[in-house]
């Protein structure tokens, strides 16, 4: 994608907010750093790209975001590690993802060199706002939304990409309680599920607070043609390990290609562990849970990175899950988080240096 610019303009804060943040007691993803930075699709160029305090924005009502829904993000995370260096966590992933959902949606890719720009010049600005210690990071939120005002049912012509920041501590404190989908569906064949749109988290509320109303966290969902197939768990990938193997459910244009997904298959190929990317049914799971053969459910995600199920529900019906000695989860979560903060050898090249 072309741009009739070579540089990113930069208006520095005056005052830095950081002084007054309480990093001990952050509510995950609504506290923003100092800068955010902002670029403009008009007359077919990413053009004006900023970056500037962060702040509201004007728009009108009449932006087509409003009314037909363009608009896809990403999700990413800055590490500092025992020496103070930043380091971004497989970031070509995150814009490959994000140029693939915007194809999806009908709107304009951003350009690499551009988005690795931006990224360096708010991570150098804001770097203090990137705690030391396991557990903590910058939580990084790019997004593009349909800008052009109009309300015809037609692709928009103008965009603004945006990226903010926010300091996180871990987004889950402890295992999760799901309950499997028996009617609402996250996506559906021909769909957008594999693209990350703003849509298909709104459209999965409703039915997480059904379930949070009968004591679960989340809810694993299934196929939508006969709810038979396990596929994602709230807003990550979800794997399962029985006896030794861990399985998950193949990427289409129904379920997300998840970074964190695909770290842990590279992990469990590296360590021996056996893995079987297949469609698996709700019979299968529940038939291994009273066998004794289903040792975990975890799920995975940037925010999470690895989240443990302790039961799961299905109808009327709930199986509990006791931790094994020699979790995977537990494994791979340690794994990922060595790599992330600098502790281990990254043989994979993974760890993207920043400052």
């Amino acid at each position: 994608m072309s741009t009739n610019t070579n540089s990113i303009t930069v208006k520095q804060a005056t005052n830095s907010r950081l002084p007054d943040v309480d990093f001990d007691n952050l509510t995950f993803g609504s506290t923003f750093t100092d800068h955010m930075f902002m670029c403009d699709f008009k007359n077919g160029v990413w053009q004006d790209a900023t970056v500037l305090p962060y702040g509201n924005l004007s728009i009108s009502p009449a932006a087509k975001v409003f009314h037909y829904g363009q608009a896809v993000f990403e999700g990413m995370k800055a590490f500092k590690d025992e020496n103070g260096k930043v380091f971004l966590f497989r970031p070509e992933e995150n814009l490959e993802r994000i140029n693939k959902s915007s194809k999806r949606m009908a709107i304009p890719e951003f350009p690499r060199d551009l988005f690795f720009d931006a990224l360096h010049k708010l991570l150098a600005l804001d770097k203090g706002w990137i705690q030391g210690g396991v557990g903590n990071s910058l939580y990084i939120r790019p997004f593009v939304m349909a800008t052009q005002v109009g309300v015809s049912a037609s692709p928009a012509d103008e965009y603004k990409f945006m990226i903010l920041m926010s300091p996180v501590k871990a987004y889950y404190t402890g295992d999760v309680k799901v309950v499997i989908a028996t009617k609402y569906s996250r996506s559906a064949d021909g769909g957008v599920g594999a693209a990350k749109a703003a849509g298909n988290y709104g459209a999965q509320f409703f039915p997480t607070n059904l379930a949070r109303e009968k004591g679960f966290q989340q809810v694993i969902w299934t196929d939508s043609n006969e709810h038979k197939y396990l596929e994602e768990a709230g807003t990550m990938n979800v794997f399962f390990r029985i006896n030794d193997t861990l399985i998950t459910a193949p990427t289409s244009d129904r379920i997300l290609d998840g970074v964190t997904r695909k770290s842990v298959l590279a992990l469990a190929e590296r360590d021996g562990i056996k893995t079987d990317v297949r469609r698996l049914t709700v019979t299968e799971l529940i038939e291994a849970a009273k066998a004794g053969t289903l040792k975990e459910i975890f799920g995975s995600g940037t925010a999470a990175v690895i989240s443990p199920v302790s039961a799961f529900g299905y109808n009327e019906d709930v199986f509990e899950l006791e931790k094994p000695s020699d979790s995977f989860a537990t494994k791979f979560k340690k794994e990922l988080m060595d790599i992330q903060y600098n502790r281990a050898e990254d043989t994979f090249n993974w760890r993207y240096p920043i400052v």
